[in-house]
């Protein structure tokens, strides 16, 4: 099931079959076919396509742009249906059997096509597990941690369900990555950690299935004896259609969640340390935007964050829907979790520090990136900006949080061995 959803011939070969279907269901046939029924079945099509993508922006509330190959594959499956029916009569029975499949192959291509445009599945067998709830490599139970111990090379991942004592946020299960140096002894070792927050549609393994964040701190582990950042895999949304953009409001108090739930349960839970200065925030996409507000909203919580590919703070559209969809038209809340605002009015912050990176091909991202930097190395916080060839995907973060986490490791105090590493190259103006 290695067979990759983005590139080579699984894709071509969807797209090609569902083309080819329709275009089968379709047909040449007779003139009166070609010149009046087809043209107004393709028309039909066009109209229930249009309207669907008006109900995704009203209903759906999607506002973040859909890739145009969705919407032609879209378009594809809407019209298998309607030739079928407008063209019922006098069709052979195999262009009648070619609809439906061409419906099914074309509703496939328009997912992938969706797929590919954010990278959430790399592979088929990724995308199995997730829509299956397969278990991951190298999980364990909670209840297996006692009696692990022993030299191993790579960590361990654990499910756990955080309680909700201080939020009441209705959160999906989460999961905790250990790295190999924690099962040495019973005595664990109290290691930082980072909290990993992922886009707006997620779910809690996206940074291990799309992210490759477990083989990327494995990687560090065996450079550095076994050592590497505890990663807590959280739930900021606590459903995929769900955006919350890391706040308190009425989709529930995510923000309180992982401030006030997730740390003192791990730092119980797997003796990791409590110190703010040794506890970070990693997020791409929204989870980027998430990591920036909650370090300069809670430096007594975490003291690092990495914002990949984030926006300028919390917002699901203008400001005045910001307010109103995820403050309940509080505009005294919007103005609490605008980083800009915050930073503006905040003491200087102590030994903070962020690296903030975008792709070449993200303009807009890489704009407000050199905004937020500014303003948060003028409040005492170090501050890099990265840019680095690639676009919105899941591989690109992937990408980045490898490239970032040596020098995280090092901000955190990560134990073992490891030389200095210093920040990268900030870019030149205008870059």
């Amino acid at each position: 099931m290695n067979v990759s959803l983005l590139t080579g011939w699984f894709p071509w070969t969807v797209q090609l079959a569902a083309a080819a279907a329709l275009l089968g269901a379709i047909g040449w046939r007779d003139r009166g076919w070609r010149l009046r029924r087809l043209p107004l079945a393709l028309a039909g099509a066009a109209a229930l396509t249009a309207l669907l993508a008006v109900l995704a922006v009203t209903v759906g509330g999607i506002t973040d742009p859909l890739p145009l190959a969705l919407w032609c594959w879209l378009a594809a499956a809407v019209a298998a249906p309607v030739v079928l029916a407008v063209g019922w009569r006098g069709a052979r029975w195999w262009r009648r059997a070619l609809a439906p499949l061409a419906l099914l192959l074309a509703v496939v291509a328009g997912a992938n096509a969706l797929n590919a445009s954010t990278g959430y599945f790399p592979t088929l067998d990724d995308a199995i597990g997730e829509l299956g709830g397969d278990p991951l490599p190298q999980q364990v139970t909670l209840d297996q941690l006692p009696s692990l111990t022993g030299r191993t090379t790579t960590g361990r991942i654990v499910e756990v369900d955080i309680p909700d004592t201080a939020s009441g946020f209705a959160h999906r299960q989460e999961l905790v990555y250990l790295p190999p140096a924690w099962f040495r002894s019973k005595t664990r070792p109290k290691l930082p950690v980072l909290e990993m927050i992922g886009g707006e549609f997620a779910a809690p393994d996206n940074w291990v299935r799309a992210g490759n964040a477990v083989q990327t701190a494995d990687a560090y582990a065996a450079q550095h004896g076994g050592f590497a950042p505890v990663l807590v895999f959280a739930d900021a949304t606590g459903g995929f259609k769900v955006d919350t953009e890391c706040v308190d409001g009425p989709s529930g108090k995510a923000e309180d969640h992982l401030v006030k739930d997730i740390p003192p349960f791990v730092e119980k839970t797997f003796n990791t340390a409590t110190d703010p200065h040794k506890w970070g925030v990693v997020g791409w996409s929204m989870g980027g935007t998430c990591a920036v507000d909650l370090a300069v909203e809670h430096p007594d919580v975490f003291a690092h964050f990495e914002d990949i590919s984030g926006d300028l703070g919390p917002n699901t559209g203008d400001k005045q829907q910001t307010i109103d969809k995820l403050y309940g038209g509080d505009a005294a809340a919007w103005a609490a979790h605008d980083p800009l605002t915050v930073l503006a009015h905040h003491p200087k912050y102590k030994n903070a520090s962020g690296w903030f990176e975008s792709g070449d091909q993200e303009g807009s991202h890489i704009a407000q990136a050199k905004q937020l930097d500014a303003a948060a190395r003028k409040d005492g916080i170090r501050t890099q900006v990265v840019v680095e060839p690639g676009r919105h995907v899941w591989q690109f973060a992937s990408g980045a949080f490898a490239r970032a986490l040596p020098w995280l490791a090092q901000q955190l105090g990560t134990p073992g061995p490891h030389q200095n590493t210093p920040a990268p190259t900030r870019p030149a103006a205008g870059t």
